[in-house]
């Protein structure tokens, strides 16, 4: 199994939010050279992203005080625009491509659908098309993109009963057009991998946190209320679980697969999905008590019903991963939370 191969060029699209922010800085630790390329939208604040690139710049700093020959390129594009994805692709060719830019949110979906077919729908589309232009455009050595690796999210498997979920389930019946963006994205990527030979994997994610996490996920919802002596919403009467994954265990997968394109799947395409997942869903209520205990602080609860979109239970079956990777995600959310925990204190000055 290969490695993190520090002469390759690695774009990293979505670098200032929470996965690429975390990838970013894991490459320049290896010694990579490294574009990132985001909009830095106000989805949730933009402090947030800028506090993740002066972070990446200390990592930059760090990794050549130690000898390493890293590098660090910020581009501020928008996916959905395709001369900025173009001209990030001609002007660095990249070897490998990790596309974690997308309108994140389930629940956002519903009310702004709109966003999520500009960034899912039309920003994965630019972005296989320079993909596919790459291989045109060799010169000086670059053989176009070696490995596109891509952000699907364990949100495609809908309403599923079955568990754990398989990559081989079938997911055809979406609950939210969030989910419906991701599933969409694999089968264009299957399409471009079968027709134009571009070698792509997809990383189903299961409920990412840990430092630096996205504002709009529960748990850094769920940690504003309690400090602010503010009631939590909390759904389907608590009944709920989750297959919690810490932010260090989601790295770890993609740096394992980013250097290791998937071989043909005997049908023509060079294609791959993955699930990258705790296996082991967690209560809802266990993940608060994890919290208050963290905080030193019991929180006002307020008991609601399953709102629109979420689904009773998410479960990875992760054998593949670990089968071709020698790997899974096993940090115990307790030790994520209290992580999590330090840092936000830290970062807010609580």
């Amino acid at each position: 199994m290969k490695t993190i191969d520090a002469s390759k060029t690695y774009l990293v699209t979505g670098a200032a939010g929470f996965i690429g922010y975390h990838l970013s800085k894991r490459l320049i630790e290896a010694g990579a050279k490294v574009i990132g390329f985001d909009n830095m939208n106000d989805y949730y604040p933009v402090a947030l992203k800028e506090e993740r690139l002066r972070l990446l710049g200390i990592a930059i700093e760090e990794a050549k005080a130690s000898g390493k020959n890293a590098s660090f390129t910020f581009v501020k594009g928008d996916l959905k625009n395709k001369d900025d994805v173009d001209n990030v692709f001609n002007e660095y060719k990249p070897d490998i491509v990790m596309n974690l830019a997308a309108q994140a949110g389930v629940r956002y979906s519903i009310d702004n659908p709109g966003s999520y077919i500009e960034s899912n729908l039309i920003g994965f589309f630019n972005i296989l098309e320079a993909c596919r232009h790459s291989y045109d455009n060799t010169a000086d050595g670059y053989k176009g993109v070696e490995h596109l690796v891509y952000a699907s999210s364990s949100s495609v498997y809908g309403g599923n009963t079955k568990v754990p979920f398989s990559t081989e389930d079938k997911v055809d019946e979406p609950v939210s057009l969030y989910a419906a963006t991701k599933k969409s994205n694999e089968l264009m990527a299957h399409a471009y991998s079968k027709l134009y030979g571009i070698p792509a994997t997809g990383l189903r994610f299961f409920t990412v946190y840990g430092p630096l996490g996205r504002p709009d996920m529960a748990l850094f919802k769920f940690t504003d209320k309690i400090m602010a002596g503010k009631p939590i919403q909390i759904y389907n009467n608590g009944d709920m679980k989750r297959d919690f994954t810490y932010i260090d265990d989601i790295v770890t997968g993609i740096i394992n697969i980013l250097p290791n394109a998937p071989k043909d799947n005997g049908k023509g395409a060079r294609y791959k999905v993955y699930n990258i997942g705790n296996n082991h869903p967690e209560p809802l209520m266990d993940m608060v008590t994890f919290l208050e205990q963290a905080l030193g602080i019991t929180a006002n609860k307020e008991f609601l019903p399953m709102q629109a979109g979420d689904v009773y239970q998410t479960y990875a079956d992760v054998t593949e991963l670990e089968r071709d990777f020698g790997f899974k995600p096993a940090t115990p959310l307790k030790d994520g939370i209290e992580s999590f925990v330090r840092w936000y204190k830290e970062y807010y000055k609580a």
